[in-house]
């Protein structure tokens, strides 16, 4: 039978829709968030339920095509898509069902942040997640995700407590500490290697719905005075309040001074969490360091999510590499102070996460996440540009950034999420050999065929 002949079989049963070229929502369905990516499958399943999520893998595999599973459609390396295969697109499958007296919620793999906030927020909770709300919730949870919260709830992935997964033979299967405890060890960092997830439970915190924000900046002259002083401030800071430090162009928004916008710079944010007294205390010694303009306020937690999303549109072209660092050590500031001032695009970005707190209270091999569970900062070097053009200039830049980088990173691991393409020295590098055979000997349980593999992949043992 040719593929043609099937699919009609597949439509007649399936709750979705299935995409072709030339189909008016087959542009639509392909697109993703890094505008450098344009690729074209044979079909799009865009799923609405787990059926059609097993039904769209059984048919890929009886039909030899390569397949790429889409959540948000949000990351660098573009995965979620694929060239002549088939992709199986989620997005339509983003509910949020919250118990606010469990304190849990059961999330769709195709919800962004900004779904899951929203229905978590009419209770006053929340679950940890990332600092962009049009962010996936499905890639990020599954290779880690940090974010506001994480210094006193710890990752994304540490707040799951269960998820149905669909595995490479098409069955629908759950993972727990009581079901499948292997499977639901190596989802929880070994990213969509074993499985589609097609739902995620998580486990919510108190938080909001006002919280407090201070935001400082630099110009490039005193950035080196900044990373000192956030040395001393982060590792230091309650469990009650997060932080990002980024050297960044300074947006045009109305808080900012129309004299700076557009300046290149650096900028600390101190989230807060608990009372504005204690928030004030916290963000007392940034000010006194004489930044260029603050930005001081409480807000909504659903826009504090929010707060950086026109750094990362829709569309944007954009490229990334990061690593791990023990310390903002006098090393590594210098390498950051001198290679900033060097890119070319006003949108390019380094963010700076500093894992501490909350992150650090699982064991080592609770987890399958590729990151050791000590203190220390991931520097993400991310060129995001208007242009093609532009994002050549600062793709050398991160390359450039990276290799000087390089041997400040000492055994820290390797952040999955952030890598924008597939090395598999560095994926070893990330898990560590003894964790990383561990995932190989479980990819060869669930998926010995590498059926999913459009991912950091883990190739069976």
């Amino acid at each position: 039978m040719t593929i043609d002949t099937d699919l009609a079989t597949l439509r007649a049963g399936f709750m979705g829709n299935v995409s072709t070229p030339g189909d008016n929502d087959y542009d639509d369905a392909r697109s993703l968030w890094n505008g450098m990516i344009d690729l074209r499958p044979r079909l799009i399943a865009r799923c609405e339920s787990a059926a059609d999520v097993a039904a769209a893998v059984r048919f890929g595999i009886d039909s030899g095509l390569e397949l790429a599973i889409r959540g948000g459609g949000h990351s660098f390396s573009g995965a979620s898509c694929v060239e002549n295969g088939l992709m199986i697109d989620l997005s339509r499958m983003n509910s949020v069902a919250v118990d606010p007296v469990a304190k849990t919620a059961v999330c769709g793999p195709g919800c962004t942040l900004a779904d899951v906030d929203a229905a978590t927020q009419e209770h006053g909770l929340a679950v940890p997640g990332g600092t962009v709300s049009h962010t996936g919730i499905a890639g990020l949870t599954l290779g880690g995700g940090f974010g506001w919260l994480t210094n006193g709830h710890g990752l994304t992935l540490d707040n799951l407590v269960g998820a149905d997964v669909v595995l490479a033979d098409g069955r629908l299967v759950r993972a727990s500490a009581e079901e499948n405890p292997d499977l639901f060890w190596a989802i929880r960092g070994g990213g969509g290697n074993f499985g589609v997830v097609t739902s995620f439970e998580y486990r919510l915190h108190e938080v909001g719905p006002m919280v407090n924000l201070g935001m400082f900046f630099w110009d490039l002259d005193h950035g080196g005075d900044m990373l000192r002083l956030v040395r001393e401030i982060a590792p230091s800071l309650p469990r009650s309040a997060g932080s990002l430090v980024a050297a960044l162009n300074a947006p045009p928004a109305p808080f900012v001074p129309e004299q700076h916008h557009f300046a290149p710079g650096y900028a600390c944010m101190i989230a807060g969490f608990g009372s504005a007294e204690e928030h004030a205390r916290l963000v007392a010694p940034l000010r006194d360091a004489g930044p260029l303009f603050e930005f001081v306020t409480p807000m909504p937690y659903v826009a504090l999510q929010s707060m950086i999303d026109d750094s990362a549109p829709w569309g944007i072209n954009a490229y990334e590499k990061a690593l791990n660092v023990p310390d903002l050590t006098d090393d590594v500031i210098s390498v950051i102070t001198e290679m900033v001032p060097l890119k070319n695009s006003p949108m390019s970005i380094m963010p700076m996460f500093h894992l501490n707190g909350g992150y650090c209270d699982p064991g080592e091999d609770d987890t399958a996440f590729g990151g050791r569970r000590n203190p220390m900062y991931v520097v993400n070097v991310a060129a995001v540009a208007p242009t093609p053009d532009l994002l050549e200039l600062d793709r050398a830049w991160v390359r450039q950034c990276y290799d000087a980088l390089i041997p400040c990173a000492r055994d820290t691991g390797v952040y999955v999420n952030f890598m924008a393409e597939y090395e598999e020295d560095r994926v070893r590098a990330a898990y560590g050999p003894a964790k990383h055979d561990r995932l190989a000997r479980l990819k060869a349980a669930y998926d010995p065929g590498n059926v999913f593999h459009r991912n950091i992949n883990i190739k069976p043992a």
